[in-house]
């Protein structure tokens, strides 16, 4: 069906990918209307395209498919567009004298003749130019979004391309479409080849082929990968152009003199990387090997001498394996101390700070996601930041740009200390590696069985596997430690056996760990919802909002965090007189909510109003907080996050937050709760393995309840296979020289 009228006001707008529910004014009727419409403003005049569908709870509604913007045919709804503030400095009063003034003119002087709008009182020479520029501007930017839709490219990245580009864009990628591969990411390769076939490009072009390739290394990048082998790239190349091989080697031939993609020959193997990414693998290689081999100018004379000083001072008597740590860490300027829960790594890094600072040395702590830098802070006693911040990169990740090797700010330290080592990707530990001075000491600590990084790599394990960095594994769980089954449990997991049992336990264990053996939905999301409404308070001081965090694999299905959210927020938060909400999307905020910030925010200001007053800048992923205030007035939120700091949200922002009553343990790395209710339903087998069981569980501070059934659980202490990455750094670290 065809619908046709002018956008009279938009219900809903998310702004980050253009899906919004409006009404449109046709001239039959108003209709609710729910589609994506990028870059599309209140007062736009619209053809839709698409169908009605009966909503049940919003009733009729008309579903776009795609759409398309036209000029305003009448003199009213051109006012009424530009009236809208689509343009800046025309409001209503300026829009109503513009269209009085030129009536069925406007639209031509605009376009044509912009210097006739200075006719009209209040608007200058150089204002009317501004006018038509910006006019013309937000017109040519929707008809190239318009354009770009049909490659599946994102509203963000549309005005990338128009950036790059610009006003010719549509008549650049008409003659050549492949050029979006180089600009932009998420494209639809298949469109653009599509396209280029029926312009006439001709199917063995090496344009095609190369672009082909650095799709796909693209793609392999989205999975993990740095590189890909040679045989397989070829045939994934071929599979998606349907040609032989010879001309795709030759295109590899082609892009490597360009310096395009890059071939590392190693164990009898060709694996073929993006050219940047291959920078990144090599310079992390060449700059840790030279930071090995610097002069060790931060040594501490006496260490032994140093260390019983702390012990006597701090009443601690560290293990034979913690001060081979701290002798390793004073001996070589980097080095790697790995261990799980429970051996030791906390008293660690305490005693290399005070070991350091009583030598009046800068220790400088850092973490890769503001929850890990925030426990790390509170584990130490010192300040401890995002590696984002620390190395001012912060905008890069949202530009998800980091193919350019951007400059970064050098690191003032004598001692750095990077906790939480597994969830740092290539990309970032390339800017760390650049920042760093020769003859700083640079401590890497982390578990390898945690959860890999989410960008491509994996630092860690590499670092590890390469064998020339010093390394400290902590396999002995503290006397301690080893009275908590939920320790204990988490380090049976990792070695492949099954949990240990209250009575197999010594006396005097801690009763932390508790397996229900559900597997029946319906009986899990009971467990859920008891556990968390009240059925803890006998263990001991737990509340939900204040302790207690729900766990799972999975967004999707009954135990999925999407309608687990739904559910507790149904529980702990229901709708009351006087309490507020904002509906966006799909989504009911409610005041009193928990939730969770789920991207990287550097500018937003927040403030703190404790004994001194605070105010800065920056939210980051995985922060969580109350949403306490919906002020409809201002059409903003008030949130206020667990450090206490205050930050108000417009609607438009709204995207950036989400309900956090249950996240992924995806979500939760580097994430420490009190009690820890872990729901594990029988979902994608591809989700189910050791590394998430073990993430999970080790996420549980005081206690862990862990819900699933009995095959569910063993398949997963059993399950190792992860998906390998395919990586180099290992390898390069071990070539230089």
């Amino acid at each position: 069906m065809e619908l046709k009228g002018q956008l009279e006001e938009f219900i809903y707008q998310n702004e980050m990918n253009g899906y919004s529910i409006g009404i449109l004014d046709t001239e039959e009727e108003k209709v609710t209307v729910v589609g994506y419409l990028p870059f599309i403003n209140k007062g736009d005049t619209l053809k839709l395209f698409g169908k009605y569908v009966i909503h049940q709870e919003y009733g009729r509604q008309f579903k776009i498919d795609t759409f398309e913007k036209v000029l305003p045919e009448t003199l009213e709804g051109l006012e009424k567009y530009l009236a809208s503030g689509i343009v800046k400095g025309v409001g209503p009063s300026t829009a109503k004298k513009i269209v009085e003034t030129f009536q069925d003119s406007t639209l031509a002087v605009l376009k044509q003749e912009p210097e006739k709008l200075s006719q009209i009182k209040g608007i200058s020479h150089e204002k009317a130019i501004s006018i038509a520029e910006e006019f013309n501007e937000k017109w040519e930017l929707w008809q190239i979004v318009g354009f770009l839709e049909r490659f599946g490219i994102s509203t963000a990245n549309c005005k990338k391309v128009y950036d790059a580009l610009g006003k010719d864009a549509i008549e650049k990628i008409e003659a050549d479409p492949y050029l979006l591969i180089d600009i932009t990411y998420g494209v639809d390769f298949k469109r653009i080849d599509k396209m280029a076939m029926e312009i006439g490009i001709d199917s063995m072009s090496p344009k095609r082929i190369e672009s082909a390739i650095k799709y796909a290394l693209n793609l392999a990048g989205n999975n993990g990968h740095t590189c890909v082998l040679q045989e397989n790239l070829k045939r994934f190349v071929q599979d998606l152009l349907h040609l032989p091989e010879e001309p795709i080697q030759n295109a590899m031939i082609n892009l490597k003199a360009k310096k395009q993609i890059m071939v590392l020959e190693k164990e009898e193997s060709k694996w073929i990387y993006l050219y940047p990414c291959y920078q990144a693998e090599e310079n992390i290689a060449v700059h840790l090997c030279a930071l090995l081999k610097s002069k060790n100018t931060k040594k501490v004379k006496n260490i032994q001498k140093e260390l019983h000083k702390q012990e006597v001072q701090f009443q601690i008597e560290l293990s034979e394996k913690q001060k081979e740590a701290i002798e390793m860490v004073n001996e070589h300027n980097v080095c790697l101390i790995t261990g799980g829960p429970g051996t030791g790594k906390t008293t660690i890094i305490k005693n290399i700070i005070q070991l350091y600072q009583t030598q009046k040395m800068k220790v400088v702590l850092c973490a890769p996601t503001g929850r890990a830098a925030k426990r790390m802070t509170e584990a130490t006693g010192e300040e401890a930041k995002t590696i984002h911040r620390l190395l001012e990169i912060g905008k890069i990740e949202e530009e998800k740009n980091f193919m350019v090797d951007y400059d970064v700010a050098p690191i003032d330290a004598d001692v750095i200390i990077i906790d939480e080592m597994s969830m740092v990707d290539t990309y970032i530990m390339n800017y760390v590696m650049k920042a760093i001075y020769l003859g700083t000491k640079l401590v890497l600590v982390g578990d390898e069985n945690q959860l890999p990084s989410v960008g491509p790599g994996k630092v860690l394990k590499d670092m590890i596997e390469s064998g020339r960095i010093p390394t400290v594994c902590l396999n002995k769980i503290f006397r301690q430690a080893a009275k908590s089954q939920i320790i204990v449990n988490a380090h049976q997991v990792n070695q492949g056996l099954p949990f240990i049992e209250k009575k197999e336990m010594e006396s005097d264990h801690q009763e932390d760990f508790f397996w229900i053996h559900e597997s029946v939905p319906e009986r899990m999301l009971y467990h859920v919802l008891s556990l968390s409404k009240d059925r803890l308070a006998q263990y001991g001081d737990y509340e939900f909002y204040r302790n207690i965090q729900v766990l799972s694999p999975t967004k999707k299905g009954m135990m999925g965090t999407r309608e687990l959210n739904q559910q507790l927020q149904s529980l702990l938060n229901p709708p009351e007189n006087g309490k507020k909400e904002k509906k966006y999307g799909e989504i009911v905020f409610r005041e009193g909510d928990k939730v969770m910030q789920i991207k990287n925010n550097y500018d937003i200001i927040w403030e703190k109003n404790g004994d001194h007053y605070e105010t800065g800048s920056g939210i980051f992923n995985g922060e969580m907080g109350i949403l306490k205030k919906i002020d409809e007035e201002s059409k903003q939120v008030k949130i206020v996050f667990d450090d206490d700091k205050i930050v108000w949200y417009t609607f438009n922002e709204l995207d950036q937050i989400e309900h956090s009553y249950c996240i992924t343990i995806h979500k939760s790395q580097g994430s420490e709760f009190d009690v820890a209710i872990l729901v594990v339903p029988n979902t994608y087998a591809m989700l189910l393995n050791r590394n998430l069981l073990y993430t999970g569980i080790t996420r549980a501070k005081k206690m862990l309840v862990l819900i699933g059934g009995q095959d569910t659980i063993q398949h997963m202490i059993q399950n190792t296979n992860i998906k390998q990455r395919n990586t180099g750094l290992a390898y390069l670290i071990q070539q230089v020289k």
